[in-house]
């Protein structure tokens, strides 16, 4: 089922807010890879540049009691679900202000109170967690809806077959987000797999599927809630490819020597900002003051998640094993009410 809907009238605010949650994300990895540079962040960075209209238009159609799990190319989804920045950048430190105590970093990033269940560093090792997540609502009789984000490489891993097949055996309420940016690390789609039509594979497991254009942050949202509201409604398990591209390497160590500048330009003319703001000027909803008031407003809040990590606490050496095994609950006394 290929996204037809027609194409509707947005409206100013809703676009503005579309359009400064894509800037956070863009903004943010900036100033990541500026960090990095300066050795303030280590690790592995995974960067999301490009691919932003995706995490923030496919979260407009999620609702907060909704499940998300997503991959090592996270920051974006994280940013959109509300995790804040200063938690997200301090992470990125390492500090223990970080979502994840700093323990994480850059591809694991957690927050329970969003339900943003990772950040997962292995290619497609997601798919079960939301297969899990979902089967436990089922059970519960909770409507919710597990949204599970993952790259095309994924469909290579055995766990996307495992998790497809269950979900839709069990008809669990799995939304399977496939963000298509046509590359698994340097591996081209067409070199990896016989079938590049991703939703192909969905319905080999009569799974509804269909793709959208990924650079469109509107038809991100529309397909993604048509996708949502099937999913709650008890129709089981739904595929959307998301057909996007990453503009800038796979990783921070990544000479990006697999395909060539002028793709990537060409690429870049379907910047899913420029795009947007195109389009609110075509339907006179635009104002030039807009964009460096949007500028203004993110720069102050990165700048201010930076100085929230750089005050940040480097976890004692002694917790070192903290969290190895899990915390035992307190032990209560009858003098606190206690049994």
């Amino acid at each position: 089922m290929a996204n037809k809907r027609k194409k509707f009238v947005i409206d100013r605010e809703h676009a503005l807010f579309l359009l400064k949650e894509m800037l956070r994300i863009r903004r943010l990895e900036e100033k990541c890879v500026e960090l990095y540079t300066a050795s303030k962040i280590r690790g592995f960075v995974h960067l999301y540049i490009g691919e932003e209209a995706v995490a923030v238009g496919a979260m407009q159609a999620l609702e907060p009691e909704d499940n998300i799990v997503a991959t090592y190319r996270e920051h974006g989804h994280a940013l959109a679900r509300g995790v804040s920045a200063n938690a997200i950048m301090a992470e990125m430190y390492g500090k223990a202000e970080g979502c994840s105590r700093g323990r994480g970093g850059s591809m694991h990033l957690f927050d329970a109170a969003t339900r943003f269940y990772g950040g997962n560093a292995i290619v497609g090792g997601g798919m079960p967690l939301a297969v899990g997540l979902a089967l436990a609502d089922k059970l519960a009789g909770r409507q919710r809806v597990t949204a599970c984000f993952f790259g095309e490489g994924a469909v290579a891993e055995g766990e996307f077959h495992e998790s497809m097949n269950l979900a839709a055996l069990w008809k669990l309420p799995v939304l399977f987000c496939c963000e298509n940016n046509l590359y698994a690390m340097g591996t081209a789609l067409s070199r990896s797999e016989s079938e590049t039509d991703i939703c192909l594979k969905a319905a080999a497991f009569e799974i509804p599927a269909w793709p959208v254009d990924g650079m469109d942050v509107i038809a991100v949202e529309d397909a993604t809630r048509h996708a949502a509201t099937a999913v709650r409604a008890g129709g089981g398990p739904h595929f959307v490819e998301y057909r996007t591209y990453r503009f800038r390497a796979h990783s921070m160590y990544d000479p990006e020597l697999y395909r060539d500048k002028q793709e990537v330009e060409e690429w870049k003319k379907r910047d899913p900002m420029p795009n947007l703001i195109a389009r609110m000027k075509a339907q006179n909803i635009w104002q030039e003051e807009d964009w460096p008031r949007l500028e203004a407003e993110v720069a102050r809040e990165i700048d201010a998640s930076v100085e929230f990590a750089e005050a940040g606490r480097w976890e004692p050496v002694e917790d070192l094993t903290k969290f190895v095994y899990s915390e035992p609950p307190p032990v209560s006394s009858p003098a606190t009410g206690g049994e």
